[in-house]
């Protein structure tokens, strides 16, 4: 872009004729601008007489009134002192105060008086003596007042007056459902303790019968059924101790019967597994820990959960479809009863899941209805038999399924019969569900031997129905 143009505003005739040069003149107004020579004439006029009295040179003294360093021919020339201030290479350094005061002079150390000299020896005003009388005066009279006042404070804290009363309930029967259910079931709850030189085992027991008969888990006496130098003590709720003997036991439910020479037993209900509902209160009584007679309570937060069970220590190899719950249960619950509100036996204490190994987890108990069914072989016949088709399987989910995968079929058993071959992925035995190779375990034990049952797998993709003929173990 171009310069803009000049913009000149046109110019007032008036003020032309005030402010323009006059007509005679063509440059400045100045007179020596006007001269026709260009270098102006320089004049230096003589000083006044007054000014050079006052600021010119004193009579007598050279023109230059700096000192000459080489006119003093009598002695050396003396150095000037440093200036930092002039000296840029000069260090920072602190001078002397401008102005100097003066140090007071300390004072002689005073006399140290006695009390002789200061009551009778003149040297405190008689004043002074009173004020300081007065002063001491004053404090005790109010430190005696302040421990008036605290001692009355502390009187109205305490008093020997106050009598503390208690209330009596009206009766003594139990007042809480998990109190009544506590009051009906400790009696017929029991310790045991299985005892092999210096090693022992601790768990609980429920009576099941008027002739002597507890039942409970099998690893809480497979000590003393292995060995027979190991003894078997029985303690009631009363404290009795007397001796137990082994009636039967099953590994494969972790179930054992003992039975104890003892009359007038308090004998637990039983009650049916088909009553047990999800979400019910439950109370779970036994030995934690060693310490007899406890009591928990919670709910049932599962059914028909498959676990297995087995440990250090013992011989059981078992899988039990189980009742879940969260009432705390530890060491020493195993073989304990689980009650239901009515004190009514619904399960076994036989297991625990937890992250720390102790109660802050789930507990696992044997359902009543098995319960009953391998208490009663083994007190008949000492033993128990269980049906079994002759197959090993893998917990397998995918894609497409979810089951036990065959891994191998014993020769000549029901499953091989029935035509069931390695790589089979079973997903239904009877009318239960098949979700894991443990829940195989529990299916087939759920059916009758000898009976014909419905078996469901998938192979190569597709579902095949056969019929298996379950034979005792």
């Amino acid at each position: 872009m171009g310069p803009r143009p000049v913009y000149r505003p046109d110019v007032d005739p008036g003020a032309t004729r005030a402010f323009s040069r006059p007509d005679d003149v063509d440059g400045a107004f100045s007179p020596a601008a006007r001269r026709s020579d260009s270098t102006p004439e320089l004049s230096v006029r003589p000083p006044d007489p007054i000014l050079a009295e006052a600021f010119g040179r004193p009579a007598g003294e050279s023109d230059s009134i700096q000192r000459d360093p080489l006119a003093d021919a009598d002695g050396a020339v003396e150095d000037e002192p440093g200036d930092p201030w002039r000296d840029p290479e000069a260090g920072v350094r602190l001078g002397a105060p401008a102005i100097v005061k003066d140090q007071p002079k300390p004072l002689p150390p005073a006399e140290k008086l006695d009390i002789r000299q200061v009551l009778f020896g003149h040297r405190v005003a008689p004043r002074a003596l009173a004020i300081l009388a007065g002063v001491a005066l004053l404090i005790g009279l109010v430190g005696g007042l302040v421990g008036r006042l605290t001692a009355e404070v502390a009187g109205d804290l305490t008093s020997k007056k106050v009598a503390l009363q208690q209330s009596s309930a009206d009766s003594d029967e139990p007042r809480g459902q998990v109190a009544k259910v506590a009051d009906a079931a400790l009696p017929a709850v029991v310790s045991i303790q299985a005892a092999l030189g210096d090693n022992s085992s601790t768990g609980s027991g429920v009576v099941i019968d008027g002739a002597g008969y507890i039942v409970t888990n099998n690893h809480v006496i497979s000590m003393a059924a292995t060995d027979k130098a190991a003894t078997l003590q029985v303690t009631f709720s009363d404290g009795t101790k007397v001796p137990g003997q082994i009636v039967g036991r099953d590994i494969k439910t972790d179930l054992a019967v003992l039975k104890v020479d003892v009359k007038k037993l308090t004998v637990a209900q039983l009650g049916k597994s088909a009553d047990v509902q999800v979400g019910e209160n439950v109370v779970a009584v036994g030995s934690p820990l060693g310490l007899s007679k406890t009591v928990t309570a919670g709910i049932v937060s599962a059914l028909h959960r498959p676990v297995r069970l087995s440990g250090e220590g013992t011989d059981t190899d078992a899988v039990i479809d189980a009742v879940q719950t969260d009432a705390a249960i530890n060491p020493g619950n195993s073989g304990g009863p689980l009650l239901d509100d009515d004190a009514r036996v619904i399960g076994i204490n036989s297991a625990i899941r937890s992250e720390s190994g102790g109660s802050v987890g789930l507990g696992f108990a044997i359902p009543i209805d098995d319960v009953t069914r391998v208490a009663q072989a083994l007190i008949r016949d000492g033993q128990m038999h269980h049906p079994e088709i002759g197959i090993n399987s893998r917990s397998v989910v995918n894609n497409a399924t979810s089951g036990a995968e065959v891994a191998n079929v014993k020769a000549g058993s029901p499953a091989q019969v029935a035509g069931v071959v390695e790589g089979d992925v079973i997903v239904k035995v009877g009318d239960r569900q098949v979700t894991s190779a443990d829940e195989l375990v529990v299916a087939v034990q759920m059916q009758p031997i000898g009976a014909t049952v419905p078996l469901q797998l998938v192979r190569d993709g597709r579902l095949v129905d056969l019929q298996v003929t379950p034979v005792s173990d």
